[in-house]
């Protein structure tokens, strides 16, 4: 089960979220829904359209039902499949 505990070891695709930090400045703020997943990249659903962001220098804030989790993009450089599963 998805807690705010082990939710990095999980599948992301269908959680919304927020870019709360980026070398990118333009980005931060940004919302929308977790739609792909690549090694290096984020593809959100927005409210613009469809938008690739890299993992790699961005903290993200992702929402779990009530709940609000922060996770520094860099820990999530991997393949979702190599990451879903893994021990903490």
């Amino acid at each position: 089960m998805i807690t705010t505990e082990n939710i990095a070891l999980h599948e992301l695709i269908g959680l919304d979220t927020e870019i709360v930090q980026s070398s990118n400045i333009q980005s931060v703020g940004l919302k929308g829904k977790v739609v792909d997943e690549t090694k290096s990249m984020f593809v959100l659903s927005t409210e613009n359209g469809i938008k690739k962001f890299p993992k790699e220098n961005t903290i993200w804030r992702f929402s779990l039902g009530n709940n609000e989790i922060i996770l520094n993009g860099n820990m999530l450089i991997k393949r979702s499949h190599e990451r879903i599963g893994e021990k903490a």
